[in-house]
Formats: C-alpha cells, structure tokens, sequence
C-alpha cells in the first residue's frame, strides 16, 4: 500500500516571530523549529508536498526595492515571488535534509520553482485585497499610500499593510513535475507564495503579471490535482474558533462541509486570517470528493501536527469521523 500523501500550507507569517526580529537568519530559526513537526509527519510514513507563503517576505524585496529605485532598476513583483520561493524554498531544503539525518532518515528533497495560471481578466486585477510585507501603524501605511501610491489594509486588527492583487489560481505550470518528484520518492517544497502568476497568451506561452497568489487556494488546487489524502494548513492557533476574541469563543474539533459553509456566511473567519484557509480547504474537500477521492482538510498550528493528527486537537474538515488516516 502506497504511503499517504499531505501537502502542508505553511504561513510566510510563521516565519517572523515579530516585526523586529525578521532578518534571514532569525527567520531560519522559525524554519528549523517548524520543521521538526514536519518530519515528525514523515518519519510517521508520510509522503509529503510542502507549499509556503511569502507575504512579508515578497513585501520586504518591494521596499528594498522603492528605497533604492534611484539606483537600480525596480523588482517586478512576479521577480519577487520568484525570488522567494527560492530563497524560502532554500530554508526549508536545507533545515529538512539537517532534521532528517539527525533522525537517520535519507530522502531527497526538491525546491521547485512553480508557475500558477491565472485568468488576465480576473476582477481581482482592479481590486487589490492581497495584504504583503510588514505591519504598519495607520500614519505610516497612509504615508506611502500618498508618496508611492499604495493601496492598503487593515490586516485583521493586527495593523495595516500594503495590498496588491490577488487573482484565482487556475493551473499548477509544473504539476506533472511535481508528481513525477513524489513518484520518486522526494520530499518537494513546491508553490510557494501560491506560485508566480502568469498568463497565456494566444498563443500558448506564458507571461509574469503583477500580482500574487493565495497560497491557501494554490495549496488546495495542487492537492486536488494530486489526489492528496490531506491538506493540512498550519497557522499560529491549535484550532479554528468561533467568536474568537469574545468571552464566547470556542474552539472547533471536526466541521462537516456544511457546518464550515454556514460558518462562513456568518462571517466567523476573518478576512486576512482563517477564512482563506476554510474556504481552500473546502474547496479541496468538494473537488476530491466529485473526483471520487476522500480529501480531508486540518488546520492547526506545528507544534501540534502530531497530536492533531491523532485527533487530540486541531480542527478537521471535511473527515469522515469513522476513517482514521
């Protein structure tokens, strides 16, 4: 029997502790320290497709970038996110090799540069709603608004950002290399950022727009394409809540599809926060399922994969509560 396959989503977020420690090298301490839980996953018998975000850390290249524009010329922002997925992808290749050899686990390990279709005509290019780099108080955000023509965003109460387009992801470029690299046995770091946007022309070939994707939906796409038996988003809480930050607030342990929907409607998840991961992980439930697959969604944080995945915690979505994975 094949071993199971999990594409774990990891936050860009999840990388920086705070605003103050963001630098390369304290943000590989929060990979080494992230990926001790994903290996606890694959010396388990997981097989694994690791996808990452780049919000703040796409945001830091374009800042370098305004403060030295009368120097060199600007970075596009699909260079951007080209620029750190490999950089990212860099962290976690070699933070994974070291915590596996540690564990006297040998497995390959791929760091794929990935491409993600989008539509050119998607509403999303004339409503920017994608929030990127660091967080901002208001005067600040409002400053280069003004001086660089940002358009920005609270960032669910957590403080404002800048926010760039964010368009739905249509096709994974690479997704035959990605599954010939599973076949193989490899570990792949894969989409990150939610992959570099491109369009095709009438022609077939393939052009970088200004824009990013939502690596939750991007995650959510791939797995569905690759059959995954689990899509698992780590977040910076054990478990989804309702209410959250009221007296009233409770944790959520298992969500049908239905139930996660109502919940939505409500609006129950935050816009910059859970809601993307609900709605992407119900998105791969509903796609696998009309596949004739038995998808399932977790969402948790890393240092509690291993008991969520017993069912000790965390929140699933869309699990048969009779099937154990």
């Amino acid at each position: 029997m094949s071993k199971p396959l999990a594409v774990v989503a990891v936050g860009g977020n999840a990388l920086i502790t705070d605003d103050k420690h963001n630098s390369i090298n304290e943000q590989y301490v929060c990979v080494t320290d992230c990926v001790r839980y994903l290996c606890d996953m694959i010396e388990e018998g997981w097989e694994m497709l690791l996808t990452h975000g780049n919000g703040p850390q796409v945001g830091f290249i374009l800042r370098r970038s305004e403060i030295s524009r009368e120097e060199v010329a600007p970075v596009p922002l699909d260079y951007a996110v080209g620029d750190t997925q490999g950089a990212i992808g860099y962290m976690f290749q070699k933070a994974l090799k070291n915590e596996l050899l540690r564990r006297g686990i040998h497995k390959p390990i791929v760091s794929l540069v990935t491409q993600t279709r989008v539509d050119k005509n998607d509403p999303a290019f004339s409503s920017p709603t994608k929030p990127i780099g660091v967080f901002l108080d208001r005067e600040t955000a409002e400053q280069r608004q003004n001086e660089l023509g940002w358009t920005i965003m609270d960032d669910s109460g957590r403080g404002w950002r800048r926010t760039v387009p964010s368009p739905q992801p249509l096709e994974i470029i690479e997704l035959e290399t990605i599954a010939q690299l599973l076949r193989y046995g490899c570990i792949v770091i894969a989409c990150g950022g939610g992959g570099i946007p491109v369009v095709r022309d009438g022609d077939g070939m393939l052009h970088g727009v200004e824009a990013v994707v939502d690596k939750d939906l991007a995650s959510a796409l791939v797995a569905e394409k690759l059959g995954a038996e689990l899509l698992l988003i780590s977040t910076g809480v054990e478990q989804v809540a309702v209410n959250f930050g009221t007296p009233e607030q409770r944790g959520l342990d298992n969500l049908t599809i239905a139930e996660a929907q109502k919940l939505l409607k409500e609006g129950q998840f935050g816009e910059g926060s859970m809601k993307p991961k609900v709605e992407a992980i119900i998105d791969f439930v509903l796609h696998s399922q009309a596949r004739g697959k038995s998808g399932c969604g977790l969402i948790t944080s890393p240092q509690a994969i291993r008991a969520a995945l017993q069912y000790k915690t965390g929140t699933w979505i869309g699990r048969d509560e009779e099937t154990q994975l």
